[in-house]
């Protein structure tokens, strides 16, 4: 699991000064982000050298309770299934001990060199998302 804590800014809520709801999936996107980097592999780093992106094939966020500008967030990634060029994580947000919103993103490991196309997660790379996780065959 990694974290990847931040502040609410006033640009991200409604007039009621309440969260707008697609932040939620903006912040899922730069925790995952934050994750990759945390284990060894930045993503401008794979696009650059590699030229792998990590492309949203399916995103779900449930919403349990408001955050309001200001509120402190911690957003807790666990990849929690990964198959052969396809993986899911997990991303829990927490303000202080209660966690307000639960969500996930299904993604692919895609190579954007000359075909855009998704690739087999490498096995090194697996092996830094695994500790956590279950390996599904497909």
């Amino acid at each position: 699991m990694e974290e990847y804590t931040f502040q609410v800014r006033w640009g991200d809520t409604d007039a009621a000064g309440i969260v707008y709801y697609p932040n939620f999936y903006k912040w899922m996107d730069e925790a995952t982000h934050e994750y990759f980097k945390k284990i060894g592999f930045p993503s401008v780093e794979l696009y650059e050298e590699q030229q792998i992106g990590l492309p949203l094939l399916e995103a779900k966020c449930q919403f349990k309770s408001p955050l309001r500008f200001e509120d402190q967030v911690i957003v807790k990634s666990t990849v929690n299934e990964l198959h052969n060029k396809v993986f899911t994580i997990q991303h829990v947000f927490v303000k202080g001990e209660q966690v307000v919103a639960e969500g996930y993103e299904t993604r692919a490991w895609t190579s954007f060199k000359e075909k855009v196309k998704a690739q087999l997660i490498p096995e090194y790379i697996r092996q830094k998302m695994m500790p956590e996780i279950k390996t599904v065959e497909s």
